[in-house]
């Protein structure tokens, strides 16, 4: 299992990559190994939209099941990956590069406090 050590995790299996105050958002390489093969993903939100934290952001289905994909911080939408629904499969094959699945501008830096780093992560997965 991939856990990279520069991103933040919430215990739903998000991670979060900051760059100043964007944070790009998509699903883990634990969370694409329980999904299995990843068959559709559904961006549910807006370039422009405020998204509140722990909010319902995309839908993710595999040949075995369903996830929904939350919300780890506050933000503005600032980009979607359009590419993803077209090629559902990169969440598998790339689950931290190519299937990122939405930016944001953060609005509350104090709320990544809250995440957990790849060690916490790591531990989390395990329990």
């Amino acid at each position: 299992m991939n856990i990279p050590n520069n991103l933040k995790y919430t215990s739903t299996d998000e991670w979060v990559k900051v760059d100043g105050n964007i944070a790009t958002v998509g699903i883990t390489d634990h969370a694409q190994e329980q999904l299995s093969d990843v068959v559709f993903v559904e961006v549910t939100v807006s370039v422009g939209e405020k998204v509140a934290k722990k909010t319902t952001i995309a839908t993710v289905e595999s040949v075995k099941a369903a996830a929904d994909v939350n919300m780890p911080v506050t933000g503005k939408v600032i980009a979607i990956n359009e590419d993803l629904p077209q090629t559902p499969e990169l969440v598998n094959s790339d689950p931290y590069g190519k299937a990122w699945m939405i930016k944001v501008e953060i609005e509350n830096p104090a709320e990544l406090d809250a995440l957990m780093d790849a060690a916490g992560y790591e531990k989390h997965v395990q329990e």
